[in-house]
């Protein structure tokens, strides 16, 4: 189930302004308008195979054309931003601007992790599946065979990344650098895909330039280092940082164009509340809508496909669908 919170836009402009961000890099208010009409670049032929059920409540919700499922752009690349080891309620209370953009755009308060402690649950987001994995042991320790979002994206002639920060070199599989953990980097674990994943499981400082450039990749992930992730440091650094990567992407072509819509979650919590952590959905059409459904990482590992256009892999095909509880415009699965 979703509703719409009926915050005013002049409110929600404030609440984001309060959390340090420029006029320059904030999504504009209007951002669900005229600029909101990209069409996906890879795959033009394809059309939207869930029907959005965006409704309102209260007249100062914004609206605009594309919310009507035929003027609504078709999301064709997301990308995943994961935190670390903290609750929904901490969530909300310790990452102000974080949370602000919960509020204008979208956000979840049944999603629950998978497992403790972290390599199940990014296992689950890129794979479709924990594997049975129950530590945070070295890809040596953990080879998974078979296909993951990526893998399948690069195989079906799409676009895959992971931005992983402080990553010493492309797709490392041991820790090291500036606080780099290689248990936060599912992608290295896919034996299969070793190649690929060195070609584009790449360090953070690509994420700016590849959104100024408008090659963002179809489906792609981004790994803050240890400090910056909430691990090691306040929630408060984790935030800055956050509002410090995503004010590029808000200013560039894929978000204006509406192909682009942004999550962010985290892996798990703290042990404080069942697993309930904050997922957030950022795209230009979503106006403060909130989805009480139950969803989990592996309805996320669902949506990389349904934005993909490809069946889902292992557990997420039996997942809730994100695309159908936010209202997204996908392509449709053949």
């Amino acid at each position: 189930m979703r509703h719409a919170v009926g915050l005013g836009i002049a409110a929600i402009l404030v609440l984001v302004a309060g959390c340090g961000a420029s006029d320059n890099a904030r999504p504009p208010a209007s951002a669900g308008t005229s600029s909101a009409t990209g069409t996906p670049s890879h795959s033009p032929s394809r059309s939207p195979s869930h029907s959005p059920r965006h409704s309102a409540s209260g007249s100062s919700t914004p609206t605009a054309p594309s919310s009507s499922p035929a003027a609504r752009p078709v999301v064709s690349k997301v990308l995943v931003f994961v935190l670390e080891n903290h609750s929904l309620d901490q969530m909300r209370t310790q990452l102000p601007y974080t949370f602000s953009l919960a509020q204008r755009f979208a956000y979840a308060t049944s999603y629950r992790a998978l497992t403790h402690p972290s390599l199940g649950n990014y296992l689950a987001i890129a794979g479709g599946s924990t594997f049975g994995v129950t530590d945070d042991q070295n890809p040596s320790a953990h080879p998974i065979s078979g296909s993951s979002v990526f893998g399948q994206a690069v195989a079906d002639g799409q676009t895959a990344g992971l931005y992983a920060e402080g990553m010493p070199s492309p797709c490392a599989t041991q820790n090291g650098g500036d606080r780099y953990a290689v248990r936060h980097n599912p992608w290295a674990y896919f034996v299969d895909e070793r190649a690929s994943c060195q070609r584009y499981d790449v360090p953070l400082t690509s994420l700016a330039p590849d959104a100024a450039a408008g090659r963002l990749p179809d489906v792609g992930m981004v790994i803050p280092n240890t400090c910056n992730d909430a691990h090691d440091c306040a929630p408060a650094v984790a935030d800055a940082w956050l509002r410090n990567q995503l004010e590029p992407l808000f200013a560039g072509p894929d978000w204006r164009a509406g192909r682009l819509a942004i999550v962010i979650t985290a892996d798990e919590d703290d042990h404080s509340q069942g697993n309930l952590v904050l997922t957030t959905v950022l795209h230009p059409s979503l106006h403060g809508v909130v989805v009480d459904s139950p969803l989990t990482h592996l309805s996320l590992s669902r949506l990389y496909d349904e934005v993909l256009g490809l069946p889902p892999l292992r557990e997420a095909a039996g997942a809730p669908s994100m695309a159908d509880a936010f209202g997204l415009s996908v392509p449709g699965a053949p």
